[in-house]
């Protein structure tokens, strides 16, 4: 029997005869209409199988100054940044705005900045950053996905972002939010393919990866729910750098959440064969290309 795949992440397309029919004609079976999946229902399922953590508040809150410190270093905020239109009479909400990844630098592009986080510590590097550099035109905001945006103050604003930050267990809920809260446009970004994970690590490990839902899936869902959105991707080529092999050590494998004694040792034994001193820093011997795909769409032509 021949089998004909249709759309990602749903069951394979097969071709099926009627066995009482003795011509040799073919009866293609005619996929739903993608408006009909459930795709908030597969984007879950998909984050359920995902490989690294759920992304609780004492998770991030553990790796805020190394996730800062890295964050500073990647060419993705220069390059989601090109592709962000804002205008200096704009308000902008930030959901999941960590240490100030792109509130910072836009802080000077926009009127005013609400930057909401899960991670009170993700919130202090914020305003700690924000009263060195004499910034005063950001608000922060403790929050969740899950939580009522309205008690929360979030109100509406020009333009309203979430970058690598939809992590929750109702995306269309999530999506819907971020909606509301945009008058002119709303930006999202999220992984293409395995995104920042490194597979070789978790081959060494002994560890499936399972980066959890692609673009496709998200963009799907956006559909069903009747926004034609755009697409734009960002590539770059990444190798972290850190202080010390240890300083390696701690970040990976609080980012790994490295549970067993065994999953250490492996671990200390793949950063000695891999890791190179260059310039003072540490880092892996191979870079790795990363892909993100940024998805927005205007409020006032839809």
């Amino acid at each position: 029997m021949k089998h004909i795949s249709y759309l990602h992440g749903l069951p394979e397309c097969r071709e099926t005869r009627n066995p009482e029919d003795d011509g040799p004609r073919d009866e293609r079976y005619i996929p739903p209409d993608i408006r009909e999946i459930d795709w908030n229902r597969i984007c879950w399922e998909k984050r359920k199988q995902k490989s690294s953590p759920t992304g609780a508040t004492a998770y991030w809150d553990k790796r805020a100054p190394a996730f800062a410190r890295n964050s500073s270093k990647s060419d993705y905020s220069v390059k989601f940044l090109r592709l962000l239109e804002v205008k200096p009479q704009w308000t902008l909400l930030d959901v999941g705005c960590a240490a100030g990844t792109l509130a910072i630098p836009l802080a000077e592009r926009v009127k005013r900045i609400t930057a909401m986080d899960i991670s009170g510590n993700m919130l202090a590097l914020l305003r700690e950053r924000c009263a060195k550099s004499g910034i005063s035109n950001i608000q922060t905001v403790q929050g969740a996905w899950e939580d009522d945006w309205n008690a929360l103050g979030i109100g509406e604003h020009d333009v309203a972002l979430a970058s690598r930050s939809l992590i929750t267990e109702d995306f269309e809920s999530a999506l819907t939010k971020l909606d509301r809260a945009a008058r002119k446009r709303v930006y999202v970004s999220t992984i293409v393919g395995d995104g920042p994970h490194d597979r070789r690590i978790y081959r060494a490990l002994g560890r499936n990866l399972n980066p959890g839902p692609d673009y496709i899936y998200l963009y799907n869902l956006l559909y069903r729910m009747g926004i034609r959105a755009n697409v734009n991707f960002i590539s770059y080529q990444e190798r972290n750098s850190y202080e010390s092999p240890d300083d390696a050590y701690a970040h990976l494998s609080a980012k790994l959440e490295a549970a067993t004694r065994e999953e250490g040792e492996v671990l200390r034994s793949y950063l000695k064969e891999n890791l190179v001193c260059h310039e003072g820093k540490w880092m892996m011997s191979y870079p790795r290309k990363i892909s993100w795909a940024v998805i927005w769409w205007d409020k006032e032509k839809a």
